[in-house]
């Protein structure tokens, strides 16, 4: 994402705007910004630690929707908040989890 100087501030506003009305509508679950200052890793199940991710830009959000298009919708308003397109997944059902 390109910004002009001091378009940062306002997606900031607008995506802390988007999340109050996910917050207010008793969607949002989680969400935050991915911190650029720390290291990503990949812990293995031997226990081993590798620099060996791929990448995440920005932040997530967690909502919970009864519907994908009620999903969709939340994602466009989000993707306008916060001037980038996002990616939409679903969580699988595991009653386990």
């Amino acid at each position: 994402m390109r910004l002009a100087p001091g378009g940062l501030d306002a997606v900031i506003d607008s995506s802390h705007r988007v999340i109050r009305e996910a917050k207010a509508a008793g969607v949002h679950l989680f969400s935050g910004g991915i911190d650029e200052n720390v290291d990503p890793v990949m812990v293995h199940s031997d226990g081993s630690v590798t620099a060996d991710t791929s990448d995440l830009d920005g932040g997530f959000c967690v909502i919970e929707v009864p519907t994908r298009i009620e999903a969709e919708r939340w994602a466009a308003r989000i993707a306008q908040g916060c001037h980038a397109p996002q990616e939409l997944r679903e969580f699988g059902e595991d009653p386990e989890s």
